[in-house]
């Protein structure tokens, strides 16, 4: 029953390009009965084997969903169904020879983002892809509204969570491998769920108390909640989306955390025009492919096609000949992404800057998740 569901969960992923998180949640949801460890192992088998595809189908020496499973199963010791025969020695004779296989096949990506990625980040991509396979601990953000930094480190003790610090991240914590945050934690609004590297991005917007900041690309708010703590709950921030769902979940964070300076709007076709020379900052958190969140989720990279990345692009192109409209006489704004590619990153800054000589860049933050351990993130301030 377990290992059926797996199969499933993956069967909506590869074959109808469902988000893995989302069916995940269906599929709990439909059997609420499950313990800890039945979901665990249904999470765990669609992960992996979502992460590792091409390196498994190696190894089974077949790319169907069973086989992939079983190859999994084998990888980490579990009995495999006798619905797949392949025998666990042949993937051990294998696993041999996959340390000689391409790039592609070796770390699981597709071929065309092999090539592209080489073609950007040249000796870099081999180092960068095999960090975003690695699994990704739990970063937590102190909220600095209601809790500081040591006291968080207490409370979280007190309830048997060894945390630690975060080099270079003033209000960042780590949690041990495999640990999670309970959600009754959670629920408190001290914490709140966010990769170290994203915690870098709101602090180079350099924002102060009482400033107006618009969050223009906002989803569920985590920047936006982070930018109401830098700024000590005083001034005001829209965040603004174009999904009444994610805004909805950022109100209801914002509730939590307790901050009342924020203020969500959905975009609508009069919003530039209506907040025009409104901001004293503007954070864009662009559409990107996504690249630096692998870790995070994997089945991003069997979604992601060329086409689609080369329409990213064009969004991301016409975003900055806009958005910095928003911005009052002597305004900044802040471009970000979670991509780790230069076409999404400094190209289209550079880009920008020279379509328009008003723009200059002040500052610019590259996060390397082979570098740090944390998700991949890019990000500039241009005044």
């Amino acid at each position: 029953m377990l290992a059926e569901s797996a199969a499933g969960v993956l069967e909506q992923v590869f074959k109808h390009g469902r988000v893995l998180d989302r069916e995940l949640d269906t599929i709990f949801r439909e059997n609420p009965k499950w313990g800890k460890r039945d979901r665990n192992f249904v999470a765990e088998t669609a992960f992996e084997v979502t992460r590792w595809r091409r390196a498994l189908a190696f190894l089974a020496g077949d790319d169907s969903i069973p086989a992939l499973c079983a190859a999994q199963w084998t990888r980490v010791g579990l009995e495999v169904p006798d619905w797949w025969a392949s025998h666990p020695s042949e993937i051990a004779a294998r696993e041999l020879e996959l340390a000689g296989q391409p790039l592609a096949i070796r770390e699981s990506i597709p071929d065309w983002l092999d090539v592209l990625g080489r073609g950007e980040l040249g000796e870099a991509w081999d180092r960068e892809v095999a960090a975003l396979n690695r699994r990704a601990p739990v970063f937590l953000r102190v909220n600095t509204i209601r809790a500081e930094v040591r006291g968080v480190l207490e409370w979280l003790a007190s309830h048997g969570i060894e945390a630690a610090r975060v080099p270079g991240v003033p209000d960042a914590l780590v949690l041990p491998a495999g640990k999670m945050l309970p959600k009754p934690l959670a629920a408190e609004g001290v914490v709140e769920i966010q990769d170290a590297g994203s915690q870098k991005i709101a602090p180079l917007l350099d924002v102060e108390p009482g400033m107006r900041v618009i969050d223009a690309c906002a989803g569920a708010g985590g920047k936006a909640l982070h930018l109401a703590a830098l700024m000590q709950g005083r001034g005001e921030i829209v965040a603004m989306d174009i999904s009444t769902a994610k805004l909805s979940e950022l109100r209801r964070r914002a509730s939590r955390a307790g901050t009342r300076i924020i203020r969500t709007e959905t975009w609508r076709e009069d919003t530039l025009k209506r907040y025009a020379g409104w901001a004293d900052r503007v954070l864009i958190d662009a559409p990107c492919s996504g690249l630096g969140t692998l870790r995070r989720q994997p089945d991003l990279k069997w979604r992601l096609t060329a086409s689609s990345l080369e329409k990213t692009k064009r969004l991301q192109r016409r975003m900055l000949d806009h958005y910095p409209e928003l911005l009052r006489p002597g305004g900044k704004f802040v471009y970000a992404t979670c991509s780790l590619l230069p076409s999404e990153n400094g190209g289209q800054i550079r880009n920008l800057v020279e379509r328009d000589p008003r723009r200059a860049i002040e500052e610019e933050l590259t996060v390397s998740p082979a570098e740090t351990g944390w998700d991949g993130f890019f990000a500039a301030r241009l005044g």
